[in-house]
């Protein structure tokens, strides 16, 4: 099998291994082990490969370069307009070639390749939508129209849409899919985690406004406050860390909240194993995989109602729903509420993590040798 995927993720080059962002990578290498070939069709960057960067695992892989784009400015669009056409134009040609068409959506590209699918109707497609699935929910346009398209089963022949949640009144194509970070031989016994000595909150991703950090911020310093022994790590970057660094620095938090950046996946584990909250009220999400990893090891979530949250926390049994626009005020009802009646936390945190542990890289990887088997 001829395998080409069209994806908008950036990838880099160097000592003939192919190396781009280390999450979708490791789900690639998985479907790479039951291809021949594989021809991805994505940006390139000449920038220094850095340590949230891993290179595909196979023999025979080839990457053809087509320039990024976006739509965000007036400027941006009319240079878009004259690169469109000849990214439609490679899109074309790959997807000739191949004897798999395989989309990762959202994104400028993939609504791209959404469109050029089109003509080959004959030829097998997978397509993973890994932003939020949700019919209900607020979306740019360009969004809501790679869903009706791909949703579209007279406009999208042989394509089976993976996608996150189970969602109601779906069409044919529509495949209620996850995603996974560990192997089953991964699974261990987590240290009971007790309540009454110092609790530990934890808050992973992106430092960004949409992510709302220092919301989890605030909420450490309000527990503080109020009297509670708390503490707070955060792993991961992003352009909000100087007005977090300020914030820290002007309440002294220094002894309680701990800015960690980057690191890498095993570094992450030890610290959700040490945690008894994830802090995570994003704005928007596909699915959170930080939410599913605090889960595995008994870290109990307190997470906005987006995407496929509400279905991963069982509406509510498997950890805290809240809006993306809950009040700090709220979260630190919450988390007091488990400190004051810790039988109920127990009892949470073991249902989130029996559920999470089902969603093994080993299941996962089989369920994506079924996708591309059963064509």
């Amino acid at each position: 099998m001829k395998f080409g995927i069209i994806t908008h993720a950036i990838h880099k080059v160097k000592g003939g291994k192919v190396y781009a962002y280390e999450p979708y990578v490791r789900e690639m290498n998985l479907w790479a082990k039951y291809v021949d070939e594989i021809i991805i069709l994505a940006p390139i960057s000449n920038e220094k490969i850095t340590n949230l960067e891993i290179a595909y695992h196979h023999p025979k892989i080839k990457v053809v370069h087509i320039p990024s784009f976006d739509i965000i400015s007036f400027n941006n669009t009319l240079k878009s307009l004259l690169v469109i056409p000849k990214i439609c134009w490679s899109i074309y040609k790959v997807m000739q070639q191949v004897t798999h068409i395989h989309l990762r959506c959202p994104g400028n590209i993939g609504l791209l390749g959404c469109l050029v699918q089109v003509v080959f109707p004959l030829k097998p497609k997978t397509a993973k939508y890994a932003g939020n699935w949700d019919p209900q929910s607020k979306q740019p346009v360009t969004y809501r129209f790679q869903k009706w398209l791909l949703a579209n089963t007279f406009l999208t022949k042989k394509m089976k849409v993976l996608v996150y949640g189970d969602w109601p009144q779906q069409t044919k194509n529509i495949v209620s899919f996850f995603t996974a970070s560990y192997h089953k031989q991964e699974i261990e016994e987590v240290s009971f985690k007790d309540l009454s000595v110092q609790v530990r909150l934890i808050y992973v991703g992106g430092l960004t406004v949409g992510k709302q950090p220092l919301l989890s911020i605030k909420t450490t310093h309000e527990l503080i406050l109020k009297g509670h022994n708390i503490r707070l790590d955060i792993y991961g970057d992003g352009v909000m860390r100087n007005e977090i660094e300020n914030y820290i620095k002007l309440h002294q938090l220094e002894n309680n909240v701990f800015l960690h950046g980057n690191q890498p996946k095993n570094i992450v584990k030890e610290a959700y194993k040490q945690s008894h909250f994830l802090l995570f009220i994003s704005k928007s999400e596909g699915w959170p995989k930080v939410v599913a990893e605090a889960m595995f090891w008994r870290c109990l979530p307190i997470s906005s109602k987006v995407s496929c949250v509400p279905y991963m926390l069982d509406y509510g049994n498997r950890g805290s729903l809240v809006e993306s626009n809950v009040s700090k005020e709220e979260l630190v009802k919450i988390i007091i509420k488990y400190i004051n009646n810790e039988n109920n936390y127990q009892k949470k945190v073991l249902s989130a993590q029996k559920w999470s542990q089902g969603f093994t890289l080993n299941s996962f990887e089989q369920e994506i040798k079924n996708v591309l088997i059963d064509e």
